[in-house]
Formats: C-alpha cells, sequence, structure tokens
C-alpha cells in the first residue's frame, strides 16, 4: 500500500480494478460532488452469467434537473430490480465454491430499501472489504475535486477499459471460463465468490509495478 491517495467515483459492485485501487492506496477520496453520470459502474456492474457477461444496472430516480450531484441520487423501486438482480447472481455463482458461505451476507442488499445509491453502494462496499479482511481509508469529498494524478473516476468504465498500467488482472478460476475463458476485471462479487479468503491475494497480484 502506498501513502498516496487516489480518486474514485462510488461504484455498484465495483470491478476488480476499482477494489485493487482500495488496497493500493493509502487514502481514497470518494466522489460524491460531481455530477451523476449514466452507463457507468456508479449503479451497474457486469457479472458472468451462464450467456456470458451480464450487465446488471440499478434503476435512479429522474432527477428534477438536466445535472444532479452523484450524493443526491436516489434509488428507484422501477422493474422490482432487486429480486431480478439476486436472482441473476444466485444464477450465475450458486455453482461457485464460495457462494454460500457468503450468501447470507449479500442477500439483505436485495431486501431492504436504501433511498440514496451512494449509500447502498458504500454499505454494500463496506461488507465486501469486511469480507475480504482489508479496511482501506474512504473520505467522501465534500466539495468537487478538480481532475488530479491518481484520478479513477473516469477511467475505470464499463465503456472504456483505458490503459492503466497500476493494473494487470490476474486469472482466477470462474464458473464458466471452459465456456468463455476467463473474463477479466468482472464485479468483486464474482472475485469473492469464486476465491473466497483468497480474494485479497488475487487483488495484491494485480497491483503492477
Amino acid at each position: 500500500m502506498t501513502n498516496m491517495r487516489a480518486i474514485l467515483s462510488t461504484a455498484y459492485l465495483g470491478p476488480v480494478q476499482q477494489y485493487a485501487k482500495m488496497l493500493q492506496y493509502g487514502e481514497i477520496l470518494l466522489e460524491t460532488q460531481e455530477n451523476f453520470q449514466k452507463q457507468t459502474y456508479r449503479n451497474r456492474c457486469i457479472i458472468a452469467a451462464a450467456n456470458g457477461p451480464l450487465a446488471l444496472s440499478i434503476p435512479i430516480v429522474k432527477p428534477d434537473t438536466l445535472k444532479c450531484l452523484t450524493q443526491d441520487i436516489r434509488i428507484s423501486d422501477h422493474g422490482n430490480w432487486r429480486k431480478l438482480h439476486w436472482h441473476a447472481l444466485v444464477s450465475a455463482y450458486r455453482m461457485s465454491p464460495f457462494f454460500e458461505y457468503y450468501e447470507e451476507d449479500f442477500a439483505p442488499f436485495y431486501e431492504k430499501k436504501y433511498e440514496f445509491l451512494i449509500d447502498y453502494n458504500e454499505s454494500l462496499r463496506e461488507t465486501i472489504c469486511r469480507l475480504m479482511d482489508f479496511e482501506p481509508q474512504i473520505i467522501r469529498t465534500t466539495a468537487y475535486t478538480p481532475v488530479a494524478e491518481h484520478d479513477f473516476r473516469e477511467s475505470i468504465s464499463p465503456k472504456h477499459q483505458t490503459d492503466d498500467p497500476e493494473f494487470r488482472p490476474q486469472p482466477y478460476y470462474q464458473v464458466f471460463q471452459e465456456k468463455f475463458g476467463f473474463l477479466p476485471n468482472l464485479s468483486i462479487a464474482d472475485l469473492l465468490f469464486n476465491m473466497g479468503p483468497e480474494s485479497i491475494l488475487v487483488l495484491q497480484k494485480s497491483i503492477a509495478g
């Protein structure tokens, strides 16, 4: 772990890359004051399902204005998404080595209603870090942070996988790897359900340099 600070956006069951940053940097600024961006990991994750990569998106309440701060984004109940997401996770990972060990930790997040997306994401993130036995120092921003060094708000994105010399995805066992080969940088849930206590070792090996 370095003593440097990195900037991250909130993420729903964020990708392996996101958690590697939390492990790598001594302090994480969690951006809450940016204008919310759609089609990002802020409310979306990608898992490995039986038919290949599957994106799960949390519906949000449409803001009254064109721009809305991330901290003010509310979760919508539209489409019974909690039941659908939980069913997708169970279907994808019930045969994984560690799903049964963590099922009771994850299930409440698909039963309890949270008002704000960032609170939901952070509660999930705290649970995941606890299960992996590491505790990153997270500081929520109170003002928008200008572009800075070690700024991953845009580069960690499902829309474009930008070159990150600090991140080298390490292959690990995946349920459907014989069908699709290794799928890198999926949701941290994929790593946790497949590798359990060894997840943190995969994260450590994914930090390049």
